[in-house]
């Protein structure tokens, strides 16, 4: 299967945020164990940041290219075959990704040839909690589906590029390949192996603020703590740990679900408070090394900030990586970004849902 070699196409893929239900989705998986565990929910959306690339097919070869964010070029190029990128997707490296989903897509399409890949901009923060990692592998698969004709849908690409990341050694579960689907709210429902997908509209805008801590955690370490609960809760912190990823997080999500819909910033506000709060109580037991989390703490506790929104959490895995408010107003979320930005030494990225 030959793609024209003189094809070049520019390709973005967003990151994504998880708003609510973080860790619902590997959990979800475990009904195939456990029929008793429920299923998983949770509600994403795209951000405006993400990774940038121009490709374009190589007969035998991945070409790749990379300007990271300090500026520094690296490049890298490695045969197609099979053993060659298994071998690579192992490493944890920054190529690990692409060698993992072209190694998926080689599986069922083993006559497709190669991919020049230049990732030549990313303005997505990368183990923030942002699916940076999920980012490039759908961008990868994006690729092969577009230069050779291989007439995936989003789905399929989403599937192709959550297997290329479990050849990998991360861990992360398919909640975040959603950022396949652009920068509409979508919730994700995860029944063991069975993914469903609904738009979610939302009546008003929600002024939201993501923020880079500027901090440091421990993903790999998050997942493999929580994990230890799953798939048969074997004491009071692991039955802990199944009652916030399961009943918990339906309640919160029922609810936070109708004040999208709604378009109530202060709803939704105060559902994050409830969120963080829960997941404070049961995770932090699981994994007080990872999940402490002092700087996240003590930003959503900052008094200046607390008075310009209804209300934040942590993002994805938690830990210090990453937080989310909602801002009352549009102006307050400009007076918030301002003073984390300079007073605190932190990076945010404005994202409003709904129409203005």
């Amino acid at each position: 299967m030959k793609a024209p070699l003189t094809t070049t196409l520019d390709l973005f893929v967003p990151g994504r945020i998880c708003l609510f239900g973080e860790h619902s989705d590997w959990a979800g998986g475990y009904r195939t164990e456990n029929s008793e565990i429920p299923v998983g929910k949770c509600l994403i959306c795209g951000t405006n940041q993400g990774i940038f690339a121009r490709v374009s097919a190589h007969q035998s070869e991945l070409v790749l290219k990379s300007i990271l964010n300090d500026g520094i070029e690296i490049d890298m190029t490695i045969s197609i075959d099979d053993e060659a990128l298994m071998d690579e997707a192992k490493r944890g490296s920054l190529w690990s990704y692409i060698c993992g989903v072209t190694l998926e897509i080689r599986k069922k399409y083993p006559h497709v040839g190669g991919l020049v890949l230049n990732n030549y901009k990313t303005t997505l923060p990368v183990k923030k909690g942002l699916s940076s990692s999920a980012a490039i592998c759908v961008l990868t698969a994006r690729a092969f589906n577009q230069l050779y004709n291989l007439n995936l849908s989003t789905r399929d690409e989403m599937e192709f590029a959550f297997l290329g990341e479990m050849a990998t050694p991360s861990q992360c579960g398919r909640m975040d390949q959603g950022c396949a689907f652009g920068s509409k709210p979508i919730l994700m429902t995860f029944d063991g192996d069975q993914l469903s997908i609904e738009k979610i509209e939302i009546k008003s805008p929600i002024h939201l603020i993501i923020v880079d801590l500027n901090a440091s955690k421990d993903t790999s370490a998050i997942l493999s703590d929580l994990r230890k609960a799953y798939p048969t809760a074997t004491c009071d912190v692991s039955r802990g740990v199944q009652r916030l990823l399961g009943e918990i997080n339906h309640e919160i999500m029922d609810f936070a679900l109708q004040c999208f819909r709604e378009g109530n910033s202060e709803k939704v506000g105060d559902c994050m408070i409830r969120a963080q709060t829960e997941f404070d109580e049961y995770a932090i037991p699981a994994s007080p090394t990872n999940l402490t989390s002092p700087v996240l703490h003590e930003l959503l506790n900052n008094k200046k900030i607390q008075q310009l929104v209804y209300g934040g959490k942590g993002i994805g895995s938690q830990g210090d990586g990453s937080a989310q408010f909602v801002a009352k107003t549009k102006v307050d979320q400009e007076k918030a970004i301002t003073i984390i930005e300079k007073e605190l030494g932190m990076t945010c990225l404005p994202l409003t849902l709904g129409e203005e």
